[in-house]
């Protein structure tokens, strides 16, 4: 099976804009593109993958892909379901038969949580591999390509995804990971974050200085 993991990434100066409110835009651009470049090594030093895309308006998280050896894909609409369908056609017609979806902001993100994934996608024949985000979105979401299903990422997206793999006539596997759960959306995940020391960014110490307004 040729399978490619695909990292959708939002321009980094408009990413964790609900953290707007503890971090600077630079900060937060900072930290955006850190989590970029630890989940691609990551996922390279994994080699589970045929291919690693990265899909973005964004000139440097396309720069950043090419350089740690993945493909950068211009995304042609703002809309991360649009992003994601773009570059899943792009993985077909390029060869693949699966995918794996990932976003790049789950910072305790861990080789053995990609292969426990492609593992529970490669043990059931139609199945649809999910990982829940904490707040009930999907933080990971692998399955065969073309995609049997449009992508519904968003509030509440796991139930979604669910409906529409069932309507499909997939089955679901759902992979429930603490580290895969964990995202940083809000300014309690930034503390949890800072707090946590198997999170190791450069950034970290920075932004630990700023939300608790350290000299």
């Amino acid at each position: 099976m040729k399978q490619w993991l695909i990292v959708p990434v939002k321009p980094f100066d408009k990413a964790k804009s609900r953290l707007g409110g503890v971090l600077p835009d630079t900060m937060r651009a900072e930290l955006s593109a850190q989590l970029l470049e630890q989940t691609l090594r990551i996922a390279v030093a994994a080699d589970l993958f045929a291919q690693i895309a990265v899909v973005s308006r964004d000139p440097v998280a396309l720069t950043t892909a090419a350089a740690l050896g993945a493909i950068g894909l211009m995304e042609n609409l703002a809309d991360l379901n649009s992003a994601l369908t773009q570059a899943c056609g792009y993985a077909h017609t390029s060869g693949a038969d699966a995918a794996l979806l990932l976003p790049a902001d789950l910072p305790r993100l861990r080789q053995q949580d990609l292969i426990e994934l492609v593992e529970a996608f490669s043990s059931h024949p139609r199945t649809v591999v999910l990982a829940p985000s904490r707040d009930g979105g999907t933080n990971a979401l692998m399955l065969p390509l073309p995609a049997p299903f449009p992508f519904a990422f968003g509030p509440d997206s796991l139930c979604f995804h669910r409906a529409l793999a069932a309507a499909a006539g997939y089955t679901t596997t759902v992979v429930n990971s603490p580290t895969l759960a964990f995202d940083l959306d809000s300014p309690a995940d930034l503390c949890e974050f800072v707090a946590d020391p198997t999170c190791q960014i450069p950034v970290k110490s920075a932004i630990a200085r700023s939300i608790y307004k350290m000299p």
